[in-house]
């Protein structure tokens, strides 16, 4: 195989050479060589290297309840024939481990291969920082900061008789040796802290939350005026949830706020738009590409090169730069979410969406950051439109089945809206309805388009990655409610 490299942004390469290439790792040299046998008669294929640690310290009632820390190496060898995938993987990274690899998916791969020459990528700007955020701050520290959350939440109000506090960091180095030669490395930061209090007035007890983070260090979090502001979104959720009412049920107008919400259009539409979905037909959007799909003015993207966001990747896990790309464009399909083995099938391009939990798994197309580009509608003005309906300013969790585009979602804030006007905070209600026939009711796009605070993980195949979403507010002609007001 050529010895092709092509450099990451703050020399990702000498970082991965120093964890995987050192004199107790493999030979980048000899690397090549020992996988060679089975990637040169394949279609495709690569060697995954990756180096990871992370840490969790969480607190709860004033104490550190939690502190974890673990670090773990590996490496997975994939090659690709047609629509096999023959995959081998080990936790340690040493030239016997790689030979028993080698070996493996040579008594397994297919009798028929064929060869694919594959254009080298070109490493993009330097989406986020290298530096590791375990290293960057003490523990003692950390704790320091837990505990200060936990006072100042009291301290803000009375009626919080619970605080929960914690603090998530990651630093994950990873290389890709590709049968075409190819050799690309990232380095990944992920730092997210989650603030959680529960509040007791006239013996209702109700809990809020907020969580934020992305792709950048623990400086970004723990400065005060972050976590503080943490704290205050979780109060005022808390507080909402004290003064809700049971929420109604049926089919009513839907205003669904900027930001977050957007998580509903990553499971509803983004899942059915990823390429393996619709090379089996398994979709309900397979087979309408150049079709019309959404009411107009509905754009929707996936886009990896955000700086610092949580979905982002300055490459993906096959080694192809990640891309913005247009999904559907004014309504109309223009696009999926491809990674290399399903792009080559379909006969598409890969647009830097092959993802994978870590060494021990396969790639496969997964979401990066998707996103709902804006209109020119104000959420006054929708609001001002509804003369019976709902306000779901926030979510929770949430389901899709992809084949039939169904979906339930849960709204951990909600107001109802009454002749022009929110109305009360409502708890319990559920959205209900399906991605494509949602998508063409939109009739009101907002120009306020926001970004979530970085908390995404996307569950596909019992593979979780960190995703972002985003959109504007908008509203929805008609959606089924589920509540529990008689």
């Amino acid at each position: 195989m050529p010895d092709t490299i092509v450099s990451a942004p703050h020399d990702a390469l000498a970082t991965a050479d120093r964890l995987f290439h050192g004199n107790d790792g493999l030979s980048a040299f000899e690397a090549r060589r020992t996988i060679a046998p089975v990637l040169d008669p394949a279609d495709d294929g690569e060697l995954f290297l990756e180096y990871r640690e992370s840490e969790m310290v969480s607190l709860d009632d004033g104490r550190i309840r939690n502190a974890s820390f673990d670090n773990r190496r590996g490496f997975g060898l994939r090659s690709v024939t047609g629509e096999a995938a023959i995959y081998a993987h080990a936790g340690e990274i040493t030239d016997a481990a790689l030979a028993r690899a080698v070996a493996t998916l040579q008594d397994a791969r297919p009798d028929e291969a064929g060869v694919v020459a594959m254009t080298p990528p070109k490493a993009g700007p330097a989406l986020y920082t290298a530096l590791n955020p375990l290293a960057e701050m003490p523990f003692a520290a950390r704790a320091a900061m837990l505990g200060e959350i936990d006072a100042y939440a009291r301290g803000k109000d009375s009626r919080v008789v619970q605080v929960m506090a914690s603090l998530f960091g990651e630093w994950q180095v990873v290389e890709i040796l590709r049968a075409d030669g190819v050799r690309v490395a990232d380095v990944r930061p992920l730092v997210v802290l989650h603030v959680s209090v529960v509040m007791e007035q006239n013996g209702r007890r109700e809990s809020g939350g907020h969580g934020a983070g992305g792709r950048e260090s623990y400086a970004t979090v723990t400065a005060p005026d972050f976590w503080r502001a943490a704290v205050d979104e979780s109060i005022r959720k808390a507080t909402l949830n004290l003064e809700s009412i049971a929420a109604p049920a049926g089919e009513m107008p839907v205003v669904l706020g900027a930001g977050w919400p957007g998580i509903l259009l990553h499971e509803a539409i983004g899942h059915g738009l990823e390429g393996d979905f619709n090379r089996k037909k398994t979709s309900a959007f397979a087979g309408l590409m150049g079709k019309r799909v959404g009411s107009k003015g509905v754009t929707v993207v996936d886009d990896g090169t955000l700086p610092n966001r949580r979905g982002s990747l300055t490459v993906d896990d096959e080694g192809t730069p990640t891309n913005r790309t247009i999904l559907i464009e004014d309504g109309i399909l223009t696009g999926y979410i491809q990674d290399r083995q399903n792009a080559r099938l379909m006969g598409m391009t890969p647009t830097g969406n092959g993802r994978r939990q870590s060494y021990a798994h396969l790639p496969m197309p997964r979401m990066t950051n998707t996103i709902m580009l804006a209109g020119d509608a104000t959420r006054d003005d929708m609001i001002r439109s509804v003369k019976r309906g709902l306000y779901a300013a926030n979510f929770g969790g949430g389901q899709v089945d992809i084949t039939s585009g169904k979906f339930v979602f849960s709204a951990s804030e909600a107001y109802m809206i009454e002749d022009g006007k929110i109305g009360a905070p409502v708890k319990g209600a559920t959205i209900i309805g399906n991605g494509p026939d949602a998508l063409t009711k939109v009739d009101m796009i907002g120009s306020d388009l926001e970004l979530d605070a970085g908390i995404g993980t996307c569950g596909k195949n019992g593979q979780g990655v960190p995703v972002g979403v985003g959109q504007p507010t908008i509203k929805i002609s008609g959606l089924t409610i589920g509540g529990t007001a008689a």
